[in-house]
């Protein structure tokens, strides 16, 4: 049997697991709050924890959060096995969400927080993690993919 949507499951696959081992390395590394310039007011891992979405929307919102992960994670799962083939734009947007809500949601079940480290200071961005950055990259990708099935006017006629 031939495994449907194959880069839907590889790009989760890497997603949660680049997210999970950098998490891990965070957590042993650095204490709460301890922070590491890679380049000096630009950009620095910095070890937060966070009870709220991507970029640290809907703070103290985890109970709430950890059930929606867990119903994005499977509404893209069951879109992966039983829905149709999907193109390569929707396997690859569809697969990093799926990596990325996995991830963060594993931390919000586990430890009732996400670990973020990645903190962009030139523009002043909250602090965030590599699940939330394979989340965005996978709506660029859908984006990418709806703009690829809008019809175009060039074939009809007025």
């Amino acid at each position: 049997m031939r495994l449907k949507n194959r880069l839907f499951w590889i790009a989760a696959f890497i997603a949660f697991f680049l997210d999970q081992i950098t998490k891990y390395w965070v957590v042993q590394t650095f204490s709460l709050g301890q922070t590491l310039p890679l380049l000096p007011g630009i950009f620095h891992f910095t070890y937060v924890t966070n009870t709220g979405a991507a970029f640290s929307l809907l703070s103290g919102k985890v109970e709430w959060l950890r059930w929606l992960s867990l119903g994005v994670s499977l509404v893209l799962i069951a879109l992966a096995l039983f829905g149709p083939t999907l193109n390569l734009w929707d396997q690859l947007g569809y697969g990093l969400i799926l990596g990325g809500a996995m991830g963060n949601g594993i931390d919000r079940f586990v430890l009732g927080y996400v670990v973020d480290f990645l903190d962009f200071r030139l523009i002043n961005f909250a602090v965030f993690n590599v699940a939330d950055s394979f989340i965005s990259i996978g709506i660029v990708c859908l984006l990418i993919a709806s703009l690829q099935k809008t019809p175009t006017s060039n074939g009809r006629s007025h």
